[in-house]
C-alpha cells in the first residue's frame, strides 16, 4: 500500500535495528517497515515453504489468536507447490553458540532440524519445563503452531508504553503472574515453552536457507535468536559466494534417498530410524549412512562414561539398509521385511559419538518372498562390523 510497492526480503540483512531489544521481529528496507513477522515466518519454515511473496497493506502482520495456527491453515488451504529444483540446505558442521547472563542458545551438527528447549521463570509458579522436537511439517502443524504468545504481567505496561501490544488481549496473549496463568487455559501443558520454539523457528527462517542442526536453547528469546543467526549467517554468506555446486552447501542434497524418502519405504520412525541417508542404490547393492552424535538416545545409557553404539543397533542399521534395498525392487513396494536370521556376525571396532557409520549391503540371494544380504559397516576405512542377514517379505 506504499508508493512504488516496496519489497522487503525476509533476511537478516533487512532486520530492523530495534528487533533485538523488543518482543517482536521486524524488517526494514528504505522507508518501509513490517513488524511482528515471526509467526508467519515460523509457519513458512515449519511447512518447508522456501519461495513465496506476501502482500500486506499495513505495518504489522495480523496477531490472529497469538499463534501460527491460522497462517498454517491459510497456507495449506491455498496449496503448496513442489518446484522442480533441488532444495539447498545448510548443514551445521561445527557447534555455534551465544549466551547472555543465564540464557544460552547453540546449534550443533545433526541430520535434521531438531530443537531442545528449557524454559524457566522463577518469578512465577510455572515449574521449569524441558522438551525436544524434531521439526517437520506434520509435527510443526500439530505440536508447535497452535501455541500462543505469552508475557509476564509486569511486562504489559512497559510494552504498551512503547506502543507495542496494542492489539493484544487475553484472547490472543497468555499473561503470567506470580500465581500462574491469570486467565484462560493452556492448549499444551508446556504451551509457553512451545511458543518459544515457535518464535525460534520463525527467526531461523531469516537465514534465507533451511538450516540442518540441533538447536539447544535455555531461557533464550528474540535477541539471542538473532545473535545466533548472525553467526550462522556469516557462514552462509561465505558459502553462497562460492560456486553453486559447493560441497558444504549442497551436503544434504547429494544423497539418493533422504530421511523422508527412507520413511516412505520402511515402517521405522524416530527414534528408531537407524539410517540418515542412502548414498548409493543399485539392483543388488546399497550404501547407507548413519551420523552419530552425543544426542543419539542410546549413548545416554550404553556405557555413558565411555559411550559406544550397541552392536545390536549396528545390525539393525544394516538390516534397515537391506530392507530399503529389497523393498525398492519392483513388486515389493508397500511390503515389510522381517528378520529371519543373523549369521556370521562379527564386531571389529567400537563406534562412538561423532563417527560416520557407512553401511554397505550386498544381496547374496533373493527369491520371491525371502532375501539374504551380506553387510559391512565401516568407520572411515576401518571395518567396524559385518554380518549375513536373512529376511522374509510380507504384505503390510
Amino acid at each position: 500500500d506504499l508508493p512504488g510497492s516496496p519489497v522487503i526480503s525476509a533476511s537478516l540483512a533487512n532486520l530492523a535495528e530495534n528487533s533485538q531489544s523488543l518482543r517482536r521481529t521486524s524488517l526494514r528496507a528504505q522507508d518501509a517497515e513490517i513488524h511482528t513477522i515471526e509467526h508467519l515466518m515460523a509457519a513458512l519454515y515449519g511447512l518447508e515453504i522456501d519461495n513465496i511473496e506476501v502482500e500486506i497493506n499495513g505495518p504489522e502482520l495480523p496477531g490472529l489468536d497469538g499463534s501460527a495456527e491460522g497462517f498454517v491453515q491459510i497456507l495449506k488451504k491455498a496449496g503448496i507447490c513442489e518446484q522442480q529444483v533441488p532444495r539447498r540446505c545448510l548443514q551445521i558442521i561445527e557447534p555455534i553458540s551465544v549466551s547472555e547472563r543465564d540464557s544460552l542458545l547453540m546449534i550443533i551438527p545433526d541430520v535434521n532440524l531438531r530443537i531442545s528447549y528449557t524454559l524457566d521463570y522463577p518469578t512465577t509458579n510455572i515449574k521449569t519445563q524441558y522438551n525436544q522436537f524434531l521439526i517437520n511439517p506434520e509435527m510443526f502443524a500439530r505440536e508447535i503452531a497452535p501455541s500462543r504468545t505469552f508475557c509476564l504481567r509486569e511486562e504489559v505496561d512497559r510494552l504498551r508504553s512503547l506502543g507495542l501490544g496494542k492489539g493484544a488481549s487475553l484472547e490472543n496473549t497468555l499473561v503470567l503472574g506470580e500465581e500462574g496463568l491469570i486467565s484462560g487455559t493452556v492448549r499444551f501443558k508446556d504451551e509457553f515453552l512451545r511458543h518459544k520454539v515457535l518464535d525460534l523457528v520463525g527467526d531461523l527462517y531469516l537465514t534465507g536457507i533451511p538450516v540442518i542442526g540441533h538447536v539447544i536453547g535455555v531461557k533464550s528469546g528474540h535477541a539471542l535468536n538473532i545473535r545466533l543467526l548472525q553467526k550462522i549467517w556469516s557462514q552462509v554468506s561465505g558459502l553462497q559466494k562460492q560456486r553453486a555446486g559447493d560441497d558444504k552447501l549442497q551436503r544434504v542434497t547429494k544423497g539418493i534417498l533422504y530421511r523422508e524418502d527412507i520413511e516412505k519405504i520402511i515402517p521405522h520412525r524416530y527414534p528408531f530410524v537407524m539410517i540418515d541417508r542412502i548414498i548409493e542404490m543399485g539392483h543388488d547393492r546399497a550404501v547407507g549412512i548413519k551420523f552419530l552424535s552425543n544426542n543419539d538416545y542410546f549413548f545416554a545409557g550404553h556405557f555413558p562414561k565411555l559411550p559406544v553404539m550397541p552392536g545390536v543397533l549396528i545390525l539393525e542399521a544394516m538390516a534397515q539398509v537391506g530392507g530399503v534395498l529389497m523393498l525398492s525392487r519392483e513388486g515389493n513396494h508397500g511390503k515389510i521385511a522381517y528378520f529371519m536370521s543373523i549369521n556370521n556376525a562379527k564386531f571389529r571396532q567400537v563406534v562412538k559419538p561423532g563417527d560416520e557409520l557407512r553401511l554397505e549391503v550386498q544381496v547374496t540371494r533373493f527369491k520371491t518372498r525371502t532375501g539374504q544380504i551380506h553387510s559391512n559397516a565401516y568407520v572411515g576405512d576401518k571395518l567396524a562390523a559385518e554380518a549375513d542377514l536373512m529376511f522374509v517379505l510380507s504384505e503390510s
